[in-house]
């Protein structure tokens, strides 16, 4: 993410993780493994941030790190979304505190994700539960991401520049306004 809290990201669905691989190790891309995140959306009470404002606060867990990270999704374009992010020392603790002030754990979510950097662009594959895997590309520019997705034979026409919780319900049927847990071991939606 850029140093003014503005998140320059790109998606490509149901795209071909080992194919894509092979052409990021034939590039000298540096694999920085695979893990498990686990992370719990926040939204106030009325809602209106998921429903309408396309907001959330977003308290994750990865590879023995937490991070507490406000989003906006303000337009659909690759520089759209403003995110402010920090490392907090205590998920359980964080997650209280969010409560206590009277924002709502709505949704528990897990993915798998493998990320590798090239240059200065970072190629992340996430698979959630049910989808196909994807890959998100982050860097400091529209243009990294353009350069990269053109090595990668990624149409920039097929990119995704909507959040998760837009493109779940559109391009997969997933009504993610009444999940409430979507992980490996359970999915649990809501009336």
């Amino acid at each position: 993410m850029n140093s003014n809290n503005k998140e320059i990201e790109v998606r490509f669905l149901d795209i071909n993780k080992p194919a894509l691989v092979g052409k990021l190790e034939a590039l000298g891309a540096i694999d920085n493994g695979e893990e498990l995140i686990s992370e719990i959306a926040f939204y106030d009470k009325e809602l209106t941030w998921m429903n309408k404002e396309l907001k959330v606060l977003r308290l994750r867990k990865s590879k023995g790190a937490v991070q507490l990270a406000f989003k906006h999704h303000h337009a659909m374009v690759a520089d759209g979304t403003k995110e402010i992010e920090v490392e907090v020392s205590d998920f359980d603790k964080t997650r209280e505190i969010l409560e206590i002030i009277g924002l709502v754990p709505y949704r528990q979510v897990e993915k798998k994700r493998h990320t590798f950097e090239l240059g200065e662009v970072t190629i992340d594959f996430d698979t959630w539960p049910t989808v196909p895997t994807l890959v998100e590309l982050e860097g400091e520019s529209e243009d990294s991401l353009k350069d990269v997705a053109q090595k990668l034979g990624l149409p920039w026409e097929t990119a995704v520049f909507e959040p998760s919780i837009i493109y779940l319900r559109t391009r997969y049927n997933i009504p993610i306004e009444k999940v409430r847990v979507f992980t490996f071991s359970e999915i649990k939606i809501e009336p």
